[in-house]
């Protein structure tokens, strides 16, 4: 357990919570922004993984720019650091005032996804009086193989332009005056694994629609391959870092890439996940005849990820790997009244006992940003390691 913090600290803060290490969010950005200079490769943050402001502060200062699917992330973005003319804006399904509020920002490009939206949006710029920059987002229809939740680039995802769409989309920009046309963009899914043959695959396969747009008279300066890069969820101390140096030079091998012409990705889950932690105290041990339970205070209100997808989250008892207790298998389950609130089956901690500390690990992404009040149940308060002090204390209900 490699957790940056002095458990005796956290064991004051009242649970459950969010704990982020800022040192290791610090250490995967000097890596990415190492590499981004290195192969000259734009990086955008895909805000969907977390939007606590004190993060996108921290990764505005880098002067990476941001990826987002709502016009209140392009409002949070401009808001906590990040240059109009470095937030992108997709989504399928953008509202009217949304691309009012990001045109008034500026920021750097639309992600269209289908014709219609390409009208509307030349329309309210034209009522504006600018001009809108746009990139199509395109439907490459490749196997990301990954979870069918987080795969977005198949020919039966609501994501993106399909191939027999481009010629349609082509001749209906041009009969947009309020446009500026920049490149394109696809994403064929999250938490990808096989770096090296798929983002091969995704490059082949971006090379050979740039080569097809051209062919139809419109000039690609742009080149976005959106993120997915995965993490290790499973040793989440040995892969603190994801494999961005991988990802980049393959990348780099493979694009087919014009004198000025831009490269963008948009990593979300591999910048943050690895520093942050939900932790939650042990409230009740059950022990049944072939199970024990260890009933904990988060549930999945606070961590959706194990309910919704079956993901795997390693859970560490920080009170027992402290003390070297001896081990023992448990199912860790939140308070919830779903039978679906399961963090982890048949897990090995060590012995463990009322009071316990756990952290559930990799859940910087995709944590926090996904909770609900289900059961009037309050979210749970973001902490941060270079600033616990501030942070809301237990209190001893005995001795009230």
């Amino acid at each position: 357990m490699a957790l940056n913090v002095n458990i005796a600290d956290l064991l004051t803060v009242r649970t459950p919570f969010y704990y982020y290490d800022m040192d290791l969010l610090e250490k995967t950005l000097d890596t990415v922004k190492s590499l981004s200079e290195k192969y000259g490769i734009s990086v955008h943050y895909a805000v969907k993984a977390n939007n606590e402001k004190k993060i996108l502060r921290k990764i505005a200062s880098y002067g990476f720019g941001a990826d987002c699917v709502s016009g209140n992330e392009v409002l949070l973005c401009a808001e906590n650091g990040f240059a109009g003319n470095k937030i992108m804006f997709a989504g399928v399904g953008k509202t009217d005032k949304e691309i009012y509020d990001a045109l008034k920002t500026g920021i750097y490009a639309f992600n269209v996804e289908s014709v219609p939206e390409m009208k509307v949006i030349d329309r309210m710029a034209g009522h504006l009086g600018v001009k809108a920059n746009i990139q199509f987002r395109i439907n490459p229809n490749i196997d990301a193989h990954t979870h069918k939740y987080i795969t977005t680039g198949l020919e039966e995802n609501k994501f993106g332009i399909p191939h027999f769409g481009f010629a349609d989309t082509v001749s209906a920009l041009k009969d947009c005056r309020n446009l500026n046309f920049l490149g394109i963009q696809f994403h064929v899914g999250s938490q990808i694994t096989d770096v090296e043959n798929v983002y091969a695959l995704v490059c082949r396969r971006m090379n050979e629609i740039v080569a097809e747009f051209e062919a139809m008279g419109v000039e690609v300066r742009s080149i976005d391959l959106g993120g997915g890069l995965g993490i290790d969820y499973g040793n989440p101390d040995e892969g603190e870092v994801a494999d961005f140096a991988t990802w980049m030079r393959v990348i780099s091998e493979n694009i087919r890439r014009r004198e000025g012409q831009e490269i963008h990705v948009e990593p979300g889950r591999s910048l943050v996940a690895q520093c942050g932690s939900l932790m939650t105290k042990v409230l009740y041990v059950k022990n049944g005849e072939k199970k024990n339970f260890a009933i904990v205070d988060a549930g999945m209100n606070d961590l959706i990820r194990p309910a919704l997808y079956q993901a795997y989250h390693r859970i560490d008892n920080l009170c027992a790997d402290e003390e070297g207790r001896s081990a023992a298998k448990y199912d860790v389950v939140g308070p919830v009244c779903e039978s679906s609130d399961v963090f982890g089956e048949d897990r090995e901690l060590g012995l463990t006992g009322r009071g316990d500390l756990l952290a559930i690990r990799s859940a910087g992404a995709y944590g926090a940003v996904m909770a609900s009040r289900y059961n009037a149940k309050e979210f749970a308060q973001a902490v941060f390691s270079d600033d616990i002090d501030s942070a809301e204390k237990e209190v001893d209900w005995f001795t009230r």
